[in-house]
Formats: C-alpha cells, structure tokens, sequence
C-alpha cells in the first residue's frame, strides 16, 4: 500500500472526524431509536422486532461493497453520503412530532443505516488508500478512540440532552426532535469539513471494470465458504452474542420502564449518564484490557476466561430486576461490570474473525464476518421484545443467561492456533 499512498502531515485532521462521524449514525440507528420509541410509548415488542431489522444493511454490506470500487472516488461517497446521513437525520427530526411517526421515522432510520453501512465501506478503504502502512498502524488506535468517543457522544451525551430537553420543554416530541435536528446540522457541517480537508490519493479512483470482475466477485465468496471448518466457525460467529444479542435491545427499556411494570424508573437523562457514558467507558476499558491480555498470551488460552467474562456478568441484570434497587450507585455498578465484562469477552470474538478472515481476499472475507456478526445481533433482537413481554423482566434476563449456553457447545470444538493473537506471532500472508 505504500505504493499508492506517500506519508500524510495531515492526517490528524481528518482521520479523528472521520471515525468519530462512523460511529455517529451507528448509535443514532441502534441505540437513539431504542430511546426515542420507549419515551414515545413504542412496545418493547415493536422496538426490539422493528429496530433490530435495522441492522440488516450491515448484515448485507459486502454484497453491494464493490459498487464503491466501481464508480467514482472513496472521497466522493464520503462526503456525498454525510450529506445523505445529513438529510436523513433532518427527516427524523421534522417527523417525529407527527401523528405517523413511527412509520415514518423507521424509514429514514433505514435510510440511515444503509447510508451509514456504505459510509464505513468507502471510510475504512480511503484510510487504507490515503495513509501509507506505517500510518496505518499508528493511527489503528486513533480510529477506535473517536468511534468509542462517538459510542459516549450518543448514547451518553445525546440521551443526556434529550432527557434535559424533555424536562425543559415538557414536551418529548420536541426534544427528540431538536436532538436529530443538532445532529443533522452536525452532519452538514462534517461534510463541508471533509470536503475540503480530506487528501486526494492518487490511488483513490473508480476500479476500471473488466470482463472477469463477475468471476472474481463470486470467486472471493466461493472462497470464504471453501475455508475448512467454516461451517462451525459461521455457528460460533452467530451464537456467540446469542444472550447478549437479546439482553442489548431491552436493557435500555427495562431502565425506562416505571417499577411497577418490573423496571427500574429511571429517567432518560440518567439512563445516558449510567448506561451511555459509564457503561461505554466500562466497555472500552474492557475491550483494551483483552486486548492486551491476549496479546501476551494467544486467543487459545484466553477463549474460556473471556466466555465466562462475556456470558457471567449477565446476571447482575437478573439481581437488578428481581431487587429493583432504588440505589443509583448500585445500578451504575452493576451496568459497568456488565459492560466491562462484554468488552473484555468481545475481544475474543473480533480476534476469531481476523482469524477467519486470515489469507487471501482478507479484506473480503473480514467484511463477510462482520456481516455474521451483525447477523448475529440482528435474528435474536427480533423476538427479544416479545419474549421479554410474556415472560416479564426476571424470567426474560433468565432467559437471556441460559441462551448463553449454545456458544459454550460450539466453542469447545474450535481448533486454535495456540500463537495466533500472541504479539511474537508473525502475520500470515
């Protein structure tokens, strides 16, 4: 890649707003949407089922990945879709005072989510287009930074705002509404910026089309599935977050909802405060401290701690349900041990799919995982709202423990490589 791209001064001015715009429009799809429906008297059925569809343009991002290669420049669809994004975020603002908004803001959230699903393809190929390899690497862990910062952003700081507006104003359309309004100004601005400040590689233009593009397009996949043993490693990528999946679409609503309908009676701007910003914090700390764990001592070993990590803090949600603790301390601390837990277990699932990816068509082969992954969020969220409503708040985050069980299965036949995630392990090519 060296070849195509020269060392850029620059870098610090784009690659931070760039990450940071990434994570934006994620959170506003999945977590905001959550938020917004349960304030505006959306079932936990309807929520969990209409808002984990929205995950779907992640699932399928690989298939349409190659249209951004095709025609005009990773720069053009950067800027070009903040501007979609933009105009979506708009759209959610000036309908949800409306009498149908629901229906109307599930799709601009889908409008959304796809311009978002093509945004991360065209922003992650202009960084590995724009920056030379050693660039790349020093600034892997300034990207990941400014998307955690832009997780806290909005689940923290705008569920914050909208609970502030809310009290302020009286009125929960309206602040919902200035919420996605700012946001949208936001995006409008983000464009302009990266308009004029985004680099112009050389190496960044449409591929030239050629008569076996189709061959190679299906011969990339055809691959992936030929992988030994792929057929357990698909399993594992789906199950693996199979609890998690469920309890991350109602964790939110079970904090809103008042305690005699079995929640805890929490208001909006402490749900930002407690699960937005000190859970996402938790959550990053988590992630860090696996990584480094595993870098000392290889995902193989890890695998079982970091299961029971992943898995076992899920209960705290069955104490906080069954006790309905007044205690905020005790909410917040049980939010962050969860949350510290998944990020710590999560480590162990992103490693396994650079794992799989690993060989030729890498960067294919890794989007197909992600789009498991997003698979593997989307299917169980679905059905977690009405399982949560028949069985009620304990016997659902019972539920949620005992789903946990099928990844134990599929993890103890998994063959690792006992080097693969130490740093003394060379990268295969």
């Amino acid at each position: 890649m060296d070849s195509a791209a020269t060392p850029s001064p620059h870098a610090w001015r784009w690659v931070p707003s760039l990450y940071f715009s990434q994570g934006i429009p994620y959170v506003a799809v999945m977590t905001l949407s959550v938020v917004l429906y349960k304030n505006l008297g959306v079932s936990n059925t309807d929520i969990a089922l209409y808002t984990s569809w929205l995950y779907l343009p992640w699932v399928i991002k690989p298939l349409w990945a190659p249209v951004v290669d095709l025609f005009r420049t990773k720069r053009f669809w950067i800027w070009g879709l903040q501007f979609v994004v933009g105009a979506a975020l708009a759209g959610v603002a000036l309908t949800v005072p409306g009498p149908d908004f629901f229906k109307w803001t599930l799709v601009l959230f889908w409008l959304l989510a796809f311009s978002s699903a093509t945004h991360d393809i065209a922003a992650d190929g202009f960084y590995l287009l724009a920056l030379p390899s050693h660039q790349q690497a020093a600034f892997v862990g300034v990207r990941s930074t400014f998307y955690r910062l832009a997780m806290i952003a909005g689940q923290g700081g705008l569920v914050w705002l909208a609970g502030h507006w809310q009290t302020t104003t009286g009125d929960t359309s309206l602040a919902w509404s200035l919420v996605f309004g700012t946001l949208a100004g936001l995006f409008a601005l983000t464009a302009i910026y990266h308009f004029f400040v985004l680099p112009r590689p050389a190496g960044d233009h449409a591929a030239p089309s050629a008569g076996n593009v189709a061959a190679g397009y299906f011969g990339t996949f055809a691959a992936f599935f030929r992988k030994p043993g792929i057929g357990l490693a698909i399993a594992f990528m789906l199950l693996y977050r199979l609890g998690e999946a469920q309890l991350v679409k109602l964790a939110t609503p079970f904090m809103l909802d008042p305690r005699e309908a079995g929640g805890l009676g929490l208001n909006t701007e402490q749900v930002g405060i407690y699960y937005g910003t000190i859970g996402v914090i938790a959550l990053t700390l988590g992630g860090l401290a696996g990584g480094w764990i595993v870098s000392q001592f290889g995902l193989k070993k890890l695998l079982w701690p970091m299961l029971a990590a992943m898995h076992l803090p899920n209960a705290v949600y069955v104490l906080l349900a069954w006790w309905q603790p007044e205690s905020s301390g005790f909410v917040v601390a049980a939010v962050a041990v969860e949350q510290l837990g998944y990020g710590f277990g999560f480590t162990a699932y992103l490693l396994y799919l650079m794992l799989i990816a690993e060989g030729e068509h890498k960067t294919a082969h890794y989007a197909l995982c992600t789009g498991f992954m997003a698979l593997g969020m989307m299917l169980p969220g679905m059905a977690a709202g009405w399982i949560q409503e028949t069985l009620g708040y304990v016997n659902f985050f019972w539920w949620v423990l005992i789903a946990c069980l099928p990844s134990l299965f599929v993890a103890a036949k998994l063959r690792i490589d006992p080097a693969f995630g130490r740093k003394n392990h060379s990268d295969r090519k």
